[in-house]
């Protein structure tokens, strides 16, 4: 573990927190590393019996792939990029024990991918999730795959190819949130949720989610080799390198102070 993902255990109840908030806590090579081993380690702690995973801060539970890492990623070194990512997402998945999403912010991209891997989401009204990755040149592949999982091809296909973003509110009436509640609230009610699905017979419990896990597995394997073909593809023409240089052109041109009027 590393001091990008913390971890608190509480009456059995382990909260891991994506720790970057200056940055929405976005993912970068050690944020990544270090969730994989936290999650591993806990889900391998007996003395663990649910795991509620958030974000540090009240802006972002997390703003997706950290663009000063993906800005540096090419045709040669997108495979394994994109491998490191997949087991990332991966250790979400293996998780057996339950897992609660709490969305106290922003979740996009690599965010609200991992926000959907977890069993149940808790969220509030006003903040926004999905998959901006069109608008960043990339294509919506894994994403997408992961909503189809919860909603319709119609939606799914809006959301993927325009890249809007949708409210929590929104989100909880389609379905992608299970709790709706006050921004303050959405940690105590995620540990309300991870207590009780805790509090059920383990093996009942493990062997459902090894059911669901099973049953999605192949699908989500080929969206990850997929990612791999069709970003390539994308990396190819350019696009991504282009949007990634002028966002981060706009954000660090923010940064700068201002000299003081004469």
């Amino acid at each position: 573990m590393n001091d990008t993902v913390l971890v608190q255990q509480r009456d059995g109840i382990a909260v891991v927190t994506l720790h970057r908030p200056a940055v929405m806590n976005a993912v970068d090579p050690e944020l990544r590393q270090g969730l994989t081993d936290a999650l591993r380690a806990l889900d391998a702690d007996p003395a663990v019996r649910a795991l509620v995973l958030t974000g540090s801060g009240e802006r972002a539970f997390c703003g997706g792939q950290d663009l000063d890492e993906s800005a540096t990623i090419d045709t040669h070194t997108l495979a394994g990029w994109l491998n490191r990512q997949h087991a990332m997402y991966q250790a979400v998945r293996d998780v057996t024990k339950p897992i609660v999403a709490a969305l106290n912010g922003t979740a996009v991209g690599a965010g609200f991918q991992m926000a959907l891997m977890c069993d149940l989401r808790v969220a509030h009204a006003t903040l926004r999730m999905g998959q901006p990755e069109v608008r960043a040149g990339l294509a919506s592949v894994v994403g997408s795959y992961l909503m189809s999982l919860q909603i319709g091809h119609s939606l799914n296909q809006q959301l993927s190819l325009t890249g809007e973003l949708i409210t929590g509110q929104r989100a909880f009436e389609l379905g992608l949130v299970n709790d709706l509640v006050e921004p303050a609230q959405v940690l105590p009610r995620a540990l309300e949720r991870a207590s009780a699905l805790a509090a059920l017979p383990g093996a009942a419990l493990r062997t459902t989610k090894q059911r669901f896990r099973e049953r999605t597995q192949p699908g989500f394997e080929e969206a990850c080799s997929a990612g791999i073909r069709y970003q390539l593809e994308c990396y190819s023409t350019g696009e991504p390198q282009r949007a990634m240089r002028e966002f981060i052109a706009r954000r660090d041109a923010a940064r700068t102070p201002k000299p003081p009027n004469e």
